[in-house]
């Protein structure tokens, strides 16, 4: 099987993470994931794209140096913050009711309920669609249940997530500023849950809760189907910042402080409770003590409220009393130490943290890809390995076209007019127009590059070229001495195509 390479981003508020993957077949292998420090993104949406682009443009030119690759497209998770869902639906008449209902018409289906969708709001656009129940003339059921049955009439009833215009614009100029196209923009969320959840936890009720740096999501899967979603503006960056004020530390000071020593429910810390950090001013020669139990104060306050908001959601959902699998907690919140007991304490669910499933991917030696902040990494790539067509990468050696053999000539060929550079035009007319059609191969939800002009090919057209051919009747008899020289066979057919191009020009 032919082998292709997807490449997802994902847009967080503190961290920018890129991953790539090799598909063989229905095989995805993990062979690349790194993170680093993001910029001009806020809540999980890109506002300064200019300064977005700075990091990614870095990330894929250390990912391509490392993989020997070229990097044409990315997959790009949308935003999760200041998405509503509505409720959609759709109803065809089958033509021919005997007929078995196929994958083909459940798509169609939800086509149709996309289309049809009125947007009140002119600067909003549908992120992502999860169908809800499909019935027939006497079944209601989930796609499953429905395709091969047969029935005069098929509807759908589909759950739509809808978000701002203009933070798709952003991603797509950002894209552009760093130099590679969209293949395609994930609602993250569902790839998320595809790719930490288990089946049973689907099956029997689940509130994934996703903790970034800028934005808390809530997705609540029953019955195999994602039922709700919702999301809040607090998440990892909120508990460094209060950290940052309480403490009078800079951003990085109190990121770094979090991270080593941060944990919630300070009277569980036992021994560690006492230890006494001591931050040195290296400027002005002075020092200062944080305890580490009122360092867990603070970020146990502020978690506090996020669970708090959390739980106030999972309230309105309406299933709150039919989580029997209770909570599953991923993103890169979940590392705080003691989180997962303050979960617990404050909702009475059972709570785990979610980390990618490695059974749905393999990932020899890529580190930090079985973490849970790369689940929505792992998600992305799951969701857009279902594509066949979707291919991101590029052989940085099979990019240029082999130059064509010199034919055999008495009379030598012009030269092509030199290009802008001085240099002459390598390429055949057959070749150039190879690469003239990978220039311009358009992605799924890219922008068309703009199109290749071949040197000098304008230079054709212009009658004043005309001198600089051969004359005819010389490169005929030219010709008849190659014919008794090599042979009758190889010769006659270099002649009449001669003899065909001259007469074209004149």
């Amino acid at each position: 099987m032919q082998e292709r390479y997807i490449a997802t981003v994902d847009l967080g508020t503190s961290k920018l993470a890129l991953c790539v993957a090799k598909i063989i077949g229905e095989n995805v292998q993990i062979i690349y994931y790194k993170e680093r420090p993001s910029a001009g993104i806020r809540y999980n949406c890109v506002y300064n794209p200019m300064k977005a682009a700075a990091p990614l443009r870095a990330a894929i030119a250390e990912a391509q140096e490392e993989l020997q690759v070229k990097i044409t497209q990315v997959v790009v998770g949308l935003p999760r913050y200041n998405v509503h869902q509505e409720t959609a639906s759709a109803k065809i008449e089958r033509s021919d009711p005997s007929l078995l209902i196929g994958e083909e018409e459940i798509s169609s289906l939800k086509s149709i309920a996309l289309d049809s969708y009125p947007l009140s709001d002119k600067s909003e656009v549908i992120y992502g669609a999860v169908p809800q129940s499909f019935a027939t003339d006497d079944f209601i059921g989930n796609d499953e249940d429905v395709v091969g049955t047969t029935s005069e009439v098929l509807s759908g009833n589909f759950k739509i997530f809808v978000g701002k215009k203009k933070s798709v614009w952003n991603i797509d100029i950002m894209l552009n500023n760093a130099g590679v196209a969209l293949a395609q923009a994930i609602f993250t969320p569902i790839a998320v849950g595809e790719a930490v959840l288990k089946e049973d936890e689907k099956t029997n009720g689940v509130a994934l809760v996703e903790m970034g740096g800028g934005v808390t999501s809530l997705s609540i899967y029953q019955g195999g189907i994602m039922r709700y979603f919702a999301s809040i503006p607090f998440g990892g960056k909120s508990i460094t910042s209060d950290i940052r004020l309480e403490c009078a530390f800079d951003d990085t000071l109190a990121e770094n402080i979090k991270l080593a020593f941060g944990a919630c429910l300070p009277d569980k810390l036992q021994t560690m409770g006492d230890k006494v950090l001591q931050i040195n001013d290296e400027e002005n020669g002075t020092y200062e003590h944080l305890g580490v139990k009122y360092l867990s104060e603070i970020i146990t306050s502020r978690c506090r409220e996020i669970i708090q908001a959390i739980l106030y959601l999972i309230q309105e959902s309406g299933f709150a009393d039919r989580l029997r699998c209770g909570i599953v907690l991923t993103g890169g919140g979940a590392n705080l130490a003691n989180l997962t007991n303050l979960i617990k304490e404050e909702s009475g669910y059972n709570v785990r943290v979610g980390f990618p499933l490695a059974r749905k991917f393999s990932s020899d030696g890529c580190a930090g890809i079985g973490e849970a902040e790369a689940a929505a990494s792992v998600g992305m790539v799951l969701e857009s390995s279902t594509d066949p067509f979707l291919n991101c990468i590029a052989d940085e050696s099979g990019e240029s076209e082999p130059q064509p053999a010199p034919e055999l000539e008495t009379e030598p060929e012009p030269q092509p007019a030199p290009d802008a550079n001085g240099q002459g035009n390598l390429f055949s007319d057959t070749a150039f127009e190879k690469v003239e059609d990978k220039i311009n191969r358009t992605p799924s939800g890219g922008k068309k590059r703009q199109k290749a002009q071949r040197p000098g090919r304008e230079d054709k057209k212009d009658g004043n070229k005309q001198n600089d051919k051969p004359n005819g009747i010389k490169v005929i008899w030219n010709k008849m001495g190659e014919l008794f020289e090599k042979g009758f066979d190889g010769v006659l057919g270099g002649l009449y195509d001669d003899m065909g191009n001259n007469n074209e020009e004149k």
